[in-house]
């Protein structure tokens, strides 16, 4: 899986264990980009590096980039890796790799405070451990735990409340303060939750993507659905009956003009949404089809949506509203020297290429056991009836009365 990430000038592409940093706003060849490999960062001793927390030996991962984050100014980026481990950067005036630390099981999400002191991961296990930025030698905290897989973590915009989402269709609403204090559960979605996203100009509402193929918009603080799309009516409308299942990928918010755009997993399609500055309602805009298909979506200051598609020559590409529609943007400075730069790390994308969706194996597995009974049981009875009838010859192993 690929990702994409932006914060002001700074564009970071990610695809198996590298990520790409751009500087749009650098003249020189050599400052714009900063590469690096996870392959090459410190890893455990061979000893430890299997080790659960019971001592049990668990798969050896590989250094495939999980998830990334950037904090509220831009000053750090983190990331977390298949190998478990988790690294912070310094971003200003140079790249420059903090510290490599090491979590208890692999990640799924993670995000930074806004007074930018701690990094908050959510791990497969359910489990939401703190780590200090300004004391890297301080031991991770474990702040709250799910009963289920974690897929998305955020904050608030004043850190007050942590808000988690998991595999069991629930999105928790915690005090970050004292997670065991639970303010609300947004309870709604049928499947797991893939997505969640508090809204920069409106930061009471919460909008959250799940593998039930919808969006639903909610009031957090007390757990109320204000709204509900049916994102399949959107992708197709002339299959919105299709059983065929599909998830929510991403939720892109922007800073400027409350827009919205949403990317669903194997659609070659982005969902554009916009809040209404009157009603302070969120809008449907239109759908915007794409040439190919694509792993992510991401707003810059601007307002220009970024999209990255799994396509060599068209890899990155950019789109801004005109005249009430979003456009494809061909003449842009920033935009070509982007593209630019990505041919020529082109081979980074290949292993994300026809992988698996990795919201397959998230779908849980429904046996109707209650089905076949009963139809063998008509099938019985059926049989029965013919016997009584002459129709059939008694069963040789048939009971004499």
């Amino acid at each position: 899986m690929a990702l994409l990430g932006i914060h002001k000038e700074l564009l970071v592409w990610s695809s198996g264990s590298k990520f790409l940093a751009i500087n749009t706003e650098e003249n020189s060849e050599a400052g714009k980009s900063f590469v690096f490999d996870c392959s090459t960062a410190s890893k455990k001793s061979q000893e430890n590096d299997n080790k659960g927390d019971d001592g049990s030996s668990e798969e050896k991962g590989s250094d495939k980039i999980l998830a990334f984050t950037f904090s509220s100014s831009g000053q750090y980026f983190s990331l977390t890796d298949d190998n478990k481990r988790l690294i912070l950067f310094c971003t200003k005036p140079i790249w420059e790799c903090l510290s490599i630390r090491y979590v208890v099981r692999r990640c799924t999400a993670l995000t930074i405070t806004q007074s930018e002191d701690q990094i908050l991961v959510a791990d497969k296990s359910g489990d939401v451990y703190s780590f200090s930025i300004v004391e890297p030698q301080r031991p991770a905290e474990l702040r709250l735990g799910h009963l289920s897989m974690l897929l998305g973590v955020t904050l608030s915009h004043n850190d007050k409340y942590v808000i988690t989402a998991d595999r069991d269709e629930k999105i928790r609403v915690s005090i970050l303060k004292s997670p065991y204090n639970i303010e609300s559960f947004c309870l709604g979605h049928t499947e797991f939750v893939s997505a969640v996203i508090v809204i920069p100009d409106h930061p009471k509402q919460l909008l959250s993507g799940s593998g039930d193929g919808t969006l639903r918009l909610w009031e957090y603080k007390s757990g109320r659905e204000l709204r509900c799309w049916d994102l399949r009516e959107l992708n197709d409308p002339k299959q919105k009956d299709n059983e065929k299942k599909f998830a929510v990928s991403r939720i892109a918010c922007s800073r400027k003009g409350g827009h919205v755009a949403v990317l669903c997993d194997s659609f070659p399609a982005v969902h554009l949404f916009q809040i209404d500055t009157e009603t302070q309602r969120l809008e449907f805009k239109e759908t915007v089809r794409l040439a190919h298909n694509s792993w992510d979506v991401a707003f810059d200051e601007s307002a220009g949506l970024w999209v990255l598609q799994q396509n060599k020559v068209s890899t990155a590409t950019l789109y801004r509203l005109r005249e009430g529609h979003w456009q494809c943007v061909i003449e842009d400075p920033k935009l070509k020297t982007t593209v630019d730069i990505l041919c020529k790390h082109w081979d980074m994308f290949q292993v994300s290429l026809d992988a698996e969706s990795r919201y397959h194996n998230l779908y849980k597995s429904v046996f109707d056991n209650m089905a076949a009974y009963l139809l063998k049981k008509e099938e019985r009875i059926q049989q029965q009836g013919k016997r009584m009838k002459g129709q059939l010859p008694e069963s040789s192993g048939a009971k004499n009365i």
